[in-house]
């Protein structure tokens, strides 16, 4: 029997990307997101208004998808609660995020120079999708408090263990994405570490678990 429920939050599962962008003064900036799909050879990506991303890609115009991997996960978790942003809501003061002007050397990742846009790969990513923002939109109601980028990726690079031999196909059995499931990483179809966005969004998932154990 199916219930009504007044569901908290919709994030159902999609994979993990870290954003890279490059702020006003041509430092990198990398951030982790999770709302994005693609279609042919564009991308929509749902971010934020108070985002420093979200600043950079309006203004840049030119971004890098790192899809990250689910061994990745204290990684990307690292990044979780930052902000390359000065300006922080009070809502997000509350669920703890900080300014961090240099999140690649907080989250222990390396920046690695793009072939057709300034925005910046990251090298432990096994796959990099450099875009070019082709448009951007308002997004939500009654006030848009987000914006969706529409993207094109104009050059992809791939771990070469991914790609099936003799052709231009990613394996599917070699490619475990990391999933944000419902502000939870999933990877192998399992829970690979607790999060701390679910923490700041007080999301349910340890009172549920304790009451199991």
């Amino acid at each position: 029997m199916h219930k009504a429920v007044d569901v908290k939050v919709l994030y159902f599962g999609t994979p993990v990307v870290l954003i890279g962008s490059r702020n006003e003064d041509g430092s990198a900036n990398v951030a982790p997101m999770s709302s994005a799909w693609w279609l042919g050879d564009s991308c929509m990506l749902g971010m934020g208004d108070d985002s420093q991303t979200t600043a950079n890609l309006r203004r840049e115009r030119e971004c890098v998808l790192n899809l990250a991997s689910s061994s990745m996960a204290d990684t990307v978790d690292r990044l979780a609660l930052l902000t390359g942003s000065k300006e922080i809501a009070d809502y997000r003061l509350r669920q703890g995020y900080r300014y961090e002007p240099d999140k690649f050397a907080v989250a222990g990742l390396t920046e690695q120079a793009a072939e057709l846009v300034r925005a910046p790969r990251v090298l432990e990513c096994p796959i990099q999708l450099e875009c070019v923002v082709e448009a951007h939109y308002p997004f939500g109601t009654p006030e848009p408090i987000a914006t969706a980028f529409q993207v094109r990726v104009v050059r992809v690079h791939i771990e070469e263990e991914l790609v099936i031999p003799g052709t231009h196909y990613i394996d599917p059995v070699a490619w475990d994405p990391l999933i944000m499931k419902f502000c939870e990483f999933f990877g192998e179809g399992r829970n690979v570490r607790p999060s701390r966005l679910a923490e700041g969004w007080n999301m349910p998932h340890a009172l549920r678990d304790a009451a199991v154990h």
